[in-house]
């Protein structure tokens, strides 16, 4: 059962330090790879879907947090405001700033900066953008319970009756990603507020607007029942301004986390005052979905991590090819190798044989998806174009084949996504 807090560390991915604080782990080079690709992937996917990425602040005013509602129903997770003296914009004043717990206010204010017509709905508005929580030390956990989290966001302003249909292009979204990523969700949540969570006086967990989660409820069941998916209510699990569809994962301890979700949001746009023009001439109220394709890279980076037990796929690998020269002898041949790698955009590396043995060298690359062996035999192949001993990370041994040929292959299978290394009949 693979542990991603033991594993980070082993395969140099991330750490942390006291020094810095609990909850705030930092990346090492290679788990800074791994993150990349996988931000790279999720705002190409947005991308092909019609979103439009932005990028704003993790720190806003006091103010912006209370016309929200995380002021009144989320202050316990947020960090105290920082309270700054006057003399910015000329207010002469003094202002609290805090850090950002949601990314949903800024973007509605990026909406609201901007006229819009009906004919522009749905708007699709994507951030990879960070936020901080006040998370209790004793919940923390790696990467799956931070207090600096880099989330994967999206907010789309639509008509009413757009709301379903991009709420369910949503959850396909989402199954997709899960498929190109091999992960595995294992139920769908409809989260809802505590009993009677809705109808209080306001000021607690929730917002006290029944309509409003009549409405949302009944548009979430709507989207789960046309997308034929499953699905289980949990009460007392619901965001504080509407009910949500969580998409659960399990670690391999079958410890259920949430990872995506999916909300219809009524609250939001009716405190920021949002509308756009309708073909009437007049101003209407949008509806606002939130949705996150893989959650906080973090975590989903930790479920990578058990998932593959550091083995990852082509395109996630920090190192996609290792080139291993047998002697000395075959040095200059190895580097043209890794050169040509390279320049077809491949992380690849050379181990030569000042770092030991060729055994002790396959074993140090076990989790890299390729392996070049370059001996006396392939060198002396150079006129049939230089052909390489190809070991795959299966245990497989397609054969020599010229590094062309192998360099070529390698950048398929890295844009493919797929999760084969080679095909089945090609090697043994």
């Amino acid at each position: 059962m693979h542990d991603h807090r033991r594993l980070g560390r082993e395969l140099d991915l991330f750490d942390t330090d006291p020094r810095s604080g609990a909850g705030l782990p930092y990346w090492l080079p290679d788990g800074a790879i791994v993150r990349h690709a996988l931000e790279e992937y999720v705002r190409e996917v947005e991308r092909e879907a019609g979103y439009r990425h932005v990028h704003s602040p993790v720190l806003g005013k006091r103010e912006l947090y209370e016309i929200s509602g995380h002021w009144d129903h989320y202050s316990d997770d947020m960090f105290p405001p920082m309270d700054l003296g006057g003399g910015g914009d000329g207010d002469s004043g003094s202002e609290q700033l805090v850090l950002r717990p949601s990314l949903c206010p800024h973007h509605a204010l990026i909406y609201r900066s901007r006229s819009h017509s009906y004919r522009e709905l749905p708007f699709r508005m994507a951030e990879l953008g960070g936020m901080y929580r006040a998370e209790l030390s004793g919940v923390l956990g790696g990467l799956t319970r931070v207090r600096a989290i880099h989330l994967n966001d999206a907010h789309i302003f639509c008509t009413l009756d757009q709301a379903v249909d991009e709420a369910r292009a949503a959850l396909q979204l989402i199954a997709r990603a899960y498929a190109d990523l091999g992960i595995r969700a294992v139920r769908h949540r409809l989260s809802l507020p505590s009993e009677g969570g809705g109808e209080g006086a306001g000021g607690g967990k929730y917002v006290a607007d029944p309509e409003l989660w009549r409405r949302a409820t009944a548009l979430l069941r709507e989207v789960l029942d046309a997308s034929g998916i499953p699905y289980e209510a949990a009460e007392g699990e619901a965001a504080f301004y509407g009910p949500k569809i969580d998409v659960q994962i399990a670690d391999p301890a079958g410890r259920e986390s949430t990872l995506s979700t999916v909300q219809i949001d009524f609250h939001q746009p009716e405190r920021f005052d949002l509308h756009y023009i309708g073909p009437d001439g007049a101003k209407h109220r949008p509806v606002m979905v939130h949705r996150s394709i893989i959650g906080s890279v973090e975590r989903a980076v930790a479920h990578l991590i058990e998932q593959h037990g550091g083995a990852f796929p082509v395109w996630l690998a920090p190192v996609q090819l290792v080139v291993l020269p047998v002697s000395d002898a075959q040095t200059e041949q190895a580097e043209r190798l890794l050169h040509r790698a390279l320049d077809q955009g491949l992380r690849a590396e050379l181990a030569g044989p000042e770092h030991g043995t060729l055994g002790a060298r396959v074993r140090a690359a076990r989790l890299v998806p390729y392996q070049a062996v370059i001996g006396e035999r392939e060198a002396a192949a150079e006129a049939e174009g230089e052909l390489v001993a190809v070991r795959l990370r299966d245990g497989r041994k397609p054969g020599a084949v010229p590094a062309a040929e192998l360099v070529t292959r390698i950048a398929a299978r890295a844009a493919a996504r797929g999760p084969e290394l080679w095909d089945g009949r090609d090697a043994r």
